[in-house]
């Protein structure tokens, strides 16, 4: 159990609610309600297999870095806990598990798990080079609803400004409190020639970014019930979700990071069930979302 817990904790699988219940809106939105059982599961092994990839890929590329950085030489690959080879490993597995997911999915599912991937794994290596990998990080989870529409669907045919809104929304959204965690790194990054938003413009200019972007969330969001005719539940999920995205920036300031992980876990892991939920609620007790199916 101790082996187990240090895997699960290096890969922070109970992260995978960030991007799940976003992918499941995708497949629902698709569907215009519940997907069928097979491809249902095959979403949700597709999921948690490429944010695993992603994940353990990060872990691994960055040992040495986290081994400099104070607060990060704790974890499982710098303290000695987990071998580099045995991550090497895990990557593979799960990449090759999202990539067979894919393939079982559909063959257009299966050829765009490639460029997927590439996203996926690349973020790890942009913050080497520019300060927009907040930014490749939103759009990697920001392509889980979309793989979810196409999973379900089998093609692009129809409507698909709702699902790239929704896509949108996730890039904002994790961008916002991404910029939000990477704030406690900014000296270290400066130090280490690392790139980031916090250590180029400063905590304040990148809090200030983070209450931008989260404004761009809710707004993308409330286009995506309108273009979708999502009902007064959604509409009412989507309320709450402003009203968690505006608790998270009010627990967080320049120079006082105290309440970060609040801000950053607690309260990001309920936007995406309160929407998930909403909508399920809204299609199955409303009759909505029809128009797209």
């Amino acid at each position: 159990m101790s082996t187990l817990r240090r895997w699960l904790s290096l890969v922070r699988f109970s992260h995978s609610i960030f991007a799940l219940p976003f992918a499941l809106q995708g497949a629902w939105l698709a569907a215009g309600g519940v997907p069928t059982p097979r491809v249902l599961g095959l979403v949700v092994v597709c999921a948690v297999a490429a944010r695993t990839a992603a994940m353990a890929f990060n872990r691994l590329v960055d040992r040495r870095i986290d081994a400099a950085n104070p607060r990060t030489a704790g974890r499982e690959l710098p303290a000695g806990l987990l071998s580099a080879g045995s991550v090497t490993a895990l990557t593979l597995l799960s990449a090759a598990v999202f990539v067979g997911g894919a393939f079982t999915l559909s063959s257009l599912a299966g050829w765009l798990s490639f460029p997927v991937l590439i996203v996926l794994l690349g973020y790890s290596l942009v913050k080497r080079v520019s300060w927009t990998a907040h930014l490749v990080l939103g759009l990697a989870l920001g392509l889980a609803p979309l793989g979810a529409w196409i999973a379900v669907r089998g093609d692009l045919q129809g409507d698909l400004l709702p699902i790239l809104l929704m896509a949108l929304a996730v890039l904002t959204w994790v961008a916002g409190f991404d910029l939000i965690y990477a704030c406690q790194d900014a000296d270290f990054d400066r130090e280490a020639g690392l790139h980031s938003i916090p250590a180029r413009f400063g905590q304040a200019g990148a809090l200030r970014l983070s209450r931008v972007l989260h404004g761009l969330t809710v707004l993308a969001l409330a286009v995506v019930a309108w273009r979708a005719e999502l009902g007064w539940i959604y509409a009412a999920s989507i309320l709450g979700t402003a009203g968690l995205l505006g608790w998270e920036q009010s627990l967080v300031r320049p120079g006082d990071l105290s309440r970060v992980d609040l801000a950053f876990f607690t309260l990001n892991g309920w936007v995406g069930v309160a929407l998930f939920v909403g909508m399920a609620l809204d299609m199955a007790l409303l009759g909505t979302g029809g128009s797209l199916a």
